[in-house]
């Protein structure tokens, strides 16, 4: 399978329309590295109208921060769901109680985000493939593409990120998430994209601030 690498792109365009990838699927699937571009990368992200979108990287690494900003109500954020039981659980409780119970309602989110068929931008941290699966099935009975958006931040700087918002993980937690990130970014580099991913983008941090708008629609 040829893998396409190109570069920045300008907002309005982005991924080919279901027409066009018709003709490529099954052929050829898109890189995008945007990092290192000083800021120069584009403001929007466009992909085809009832496409699936996965947001991936390290804790603290600016997910949420992006999803807020860029997804337009389209975003199912896990950060969302836990802030919801933070608000309701007593001060002292210990996340890792009702952790279960964010992640159920997550899932629970998203199942249903999906089954109203419309396109949707997904907080994923890195470390459940499993996730992807399922969003790669998805997409296939849709008739649609998943696409990988992969933040490629440095452990220091995802640690700030945790300290500014005021929720850290711990070592072993940050370590099984450097591994899995790190596995993405090494397999996205040589061109080897994750199962069932029709394109990948990778941004620094510079692109990700950059970045204002995910949009879905006939790119043309």
């Amino acid at each position: 399978m040829t893998i396409q690498h190109t570069g920045a792109y300008a907002a309005g365009t982005g991924i080919p329309s279901p027409r066009a990838r018709a003709r490529t699927r099954g052929r050829s699937r898109i890189l995008r590295d945007l990092r290192e571009r000083g800021g120069r990368g584009p403001r929007a992200l466009t992909f085809a109208a009832g496409d699936l979108v996965v947001v991936s990287g390290l804790p603290g690494s600016g997910k949420s921060t992006l999803m807020r900003r860029t997804a337009g109500g389209r975003g199912v954020d896990s950060q969302d769901a836990r802030e919801r039981w933070d608000a309701r659980m007593p001060r002292l409780l210990p996340y890792a109680v009702y952790r279960p119970l964010v992640r159920i309602a997550h899932y629970a989110g998203l199942r249903r985000a999906l089954r109203s068929g419309a396109s949707v931008v997904v907080h994923d941290c890195g470390t459940q493939s499993w996730v992807r699966g399922w969003l790669a099935r998805e997409a296939r009975r849709r008739g649609s593409d998943l696409h990988l958006v992969l933040l490629d931040v440095t452990p220091d700087t995802a640690r700030a990120g945790q300290d500014a918002r005021g929720r850290g993980v711990s070592a072993y937690a940050f370590a099984r998430h450097r591994r899995a990130v790190g596995r993405l970014l090494r397999a996205a580099g040589t061109g080897r994209l994750p199962h069932g991913c029709a394109s990948a983008t990778l941004l620094d941090r510079d692109a990700a601030d950059t970045l204002r708008e995910i949009t879905f629609g006939e790119a043309v």
